[in-house]
């Protein structure tokens, strides 16, 4: 954990605008992650009880159906498990988290810490299918926990849980209600006894409910971004790693410790703060264009994703485009933004993309390709499908190979089994693999090129 001396830090009125505007820039990107986490809490909370989108803290909302393209409170959903995710607050004590025999299905419960590192992964790959109790701690605790229960210590108090539980149809929502029914969250002094969380919790009526977190942060100033970053690293430590880092920061009362009052400062030092946003933002954006990847015939493998050490950037870049995600052990990532020729994927083209006999993505689990519009949400079609995966009724040709149909409009009904909707303007494609094999983690295996239909078609000629 970062220590700062105890006494007030003010900002240094010897800065100049410049050196002020380079801070606040790199103040933000290393905050940026914080923040997102912050307000996707706040929205994903603010319920008197649980359902299909939000629960109280320390309560499970589960997912019973897959989303659709009025999902827009997470980024870059997916239709190929029913998830089930809760919010912790650890600082009075810790939460036991119980899993139950899940059987052969492929199941997974990821805890990110509040800065988005991945600190632990209970699930079918970890700790196997028959079922544990789980109890998570925050940095600050220190008891004894029950025989049967397996500590997890979170370095955050806030802590997010994804659960992710194979889900191969519609027709197969039942079998998972059952399973997702039995994730529970008890107090520790509750666990052994009959506990029933809380109900009407309160609800808060000045959030903005309707747009995606992303959004709302993109709107905030720099005296709201930074007093509200503060704030968080109070009851959520950064990492020692980062004292280097917070050590500049102090200069703009950017830190743990500190209170940030934009109009107190140095107008030089305000200004430049002021200006920081645009700029941050901008680096950010450009940075998730220029993803830590392995680049394969322009699908972009994301590598590092849930464990960011030092690299700040890198870490608000993923959140931007993928708040949640997983180790790539867990799930392999894969992004395209255009095809085989360079050119950004748009509904004006049609696409295919075609795996040969024997090169079908390599996974212990499953893998699927999900569509996503210019705002990283699923783009609106009548059809409502908004992936393709190895658990739908797809069709192969005579030679063994799949082609997957990216486009607007149906390829005709003979080809709609393979079709993947696509909206009118731009977009992008998201390749995931659960449970990734070794030639997929460490690149031996490729995946196809996405071909404009045109040229496809001049390149199976020549």
């Amino acid at each position: 954990m970062l220590q700062t001396n105890d006494s007030r830090f003010r900002a240094s009125s010897g800065l100049l605008e410049d050196e002020a505007l380079n801070l606040g820039i790199d103040a933000y990107i290393y905050g940026y992650p914080l923040v997102l986490m912050d307000v996707t809490r706040a929205l994903l909370t603010n319920a008197p009880r649980p359902s299909a989108r939000a629960a109280p803290i320390n309560q499970f909302c589960h997912v019973k159906t897959f989303p659709d393209d009025t999902m827009t409170t997470v980024i870059r959903p997916n239709t190929d498990t029913l998830d089930s995710c809760a919010w912790l607050d650890l600082a009075k004590q810790p939460m036991v988290l119980s899993v139950p025999n899940t059987g052969e299905r492929y199941h997974l419960l990821q805890m990110l810490d509040a800065w988005t590192n991945v600190f632990a992964a209970p699930g079918t790959r970890t700790t196997g299918n028959g079922g544990e109790h789980f109890a998570v701690f925050g940095p600050q605790w220190a008891g004894t926990l029950p025989s049967g229960v397996q500590g997890i210590k979170s370095p955050t108090n806030m802590v997010w849980i994804i659960g992710r539980t194979q889900t191969n149809s519609r027709s197969d929502y039942a079998a998972v209600h059952a399973i997702q029914d039995q994730y529970q969250l008890t107090p520790l002094d509750a666990f052994g006894n009959r506990y029933r969380p809380p109900k009407n919790a309160p609800v808060r009526s000045d959030l903005d409910m309707e747009r995606p977190p992303v959004e709302q942060l993109s709107d905030m100033d720099a005296a709201a971004f930074f007093d509200r970053l503060n704030a968080i690293m109070k009851q959520n430590p950064p990492a020692a790693a980062d004292t280097e880092a917070l050590t500049r920061f102090l200069a703009v009362n950017i830190g743990p410790d500190e209170q940030f009052d934009l109009e107190g400062l140095d107008p030089r030092i305000a200004r430049g703060l002021e200006a920081c946003v645009d700029v941050a933002q901008t680096k950010i954006i450009s940075a998730t264009q220029k993803l830590h990847s392995r680049r394969q015939n322009n699908w972009e493998f994301m590598v590092d994703v849930g464990r960011y050490g030092t690299d700040y950037l890198w870490r608000a870049a993923v959140a931007h485009v993928c708040l949640g995600a997983n180790l790539l052990e867990d799930v392999m990532y894969s992004i395209a933004f255009s095809d085989a020729d360079g050119q950004l994927l748009h509904g004006e083209n049609a696409y295919e993309i075609t795996f040969f006999k024997g090169q079908l993505p390599p996974v212990s689990a499953f893998w699927s390709i999900t569509l996503y519009n210019s705002k990283q949400l699923f783009a609106r079609n009548a059809s409502k499908r908004y992936a393709i995966s190895d658990r739908d009724r797809l069709k192969y040709s005579d030679d063994g190979s799949l082609t997957i149909y990216v486009q607007h409009g149906s390829p005709g009904r003979d080809k709609e089994s393979n079709w993947l909707p696509a909206p009118i303007d731009t977009f992008s494609l998201m390749m995931r693999l659960y449970w990734p094999k070794k030639e997929a983690l460490e690149g031996i295996w490729r995946p196809p090129a996405i071909e404009r239909i045109a040229m496809a078609s001049l390149r199976r000629a020549a």
